[in-house]
């Protein structure tokens, strides 16, 4: 699914790369859309366990944690995240794999935003923490899609910086009031 999408995926293939009967595939996931959802939230419950516990974490801190998620999936992996192509492919997607999907990017705003709540009181967090998952997000896209990494590197790099300067700048209009 992570190079492919959704529909790349079939039960003959899972059950031959497995090396079981499509039948036992079948007979755990009736549907696909069962499979898929399954996917997504094991997938969510790795990755916040990769990024483990946001509340004793700075701003920089989150972001650089996360973007060491993302950049180990492209450079390692080679592929985008889960949840990036099948977020694309929300529209047409079975209904509980695009909530779980949806589900997914709210876990992860969420962590950032209880990150970042440590390191101000800011009303900026929601908008910033989805500006730091778009744009890794898309970043990741536009790497696999052209071929060239130095996009999502220079995007990391962006992202932390903005991260550094936004925590800075609220440290300093915290300590000011």
């Amino acid at each position: 699914m992570r190079r492919g999408g959704f529909d790349a995926v079939s039960f003959r293939d899972l059950a031959a790369e497995v090396g079981i009967k499509s039948a036992s595939v079948h007979y755990h996931f009736p549907q696909k859309g069962d499979l898929g959802e399954a996917l997504v939230n094991r997938y969510t419950g790795r990755v916040l366990e990769f990024l483990g516990d946001p509340s004793a974490l700075s701003m920089s801190k989150a972001t650089d944690r996360l973007t060491e998620l993302y950049t180990d999936a492209i450079t390692n992996g080679g592929s985008v995240c889960l949840c990036c192509i099948l977020g694309a492919e929300a529209q047409t997607l079975p209904e509980a794999v695009a909530q779980a999907v949806q589900a997914f990017f709210e876990s992860i705003i969420g962590w950032l935003k209880t990150a970042y709540k440590n390191s101000t009181s800011d009303k900026t967090i929601e908008s910033l923490a989805a500006f730091v998952v778009g744009s890794l997000q898309g970043a990741m896209t536009l790497a696999i899609a052209t071929g060239d990494h130095a996009y999502f590197r220079a995007a990391v790099d962006r992202v932390k910086a903005h991260a550094s300067y936004e925590e800075a700048r609220l440290q300093t209009a915290f300590n000011t009031a």
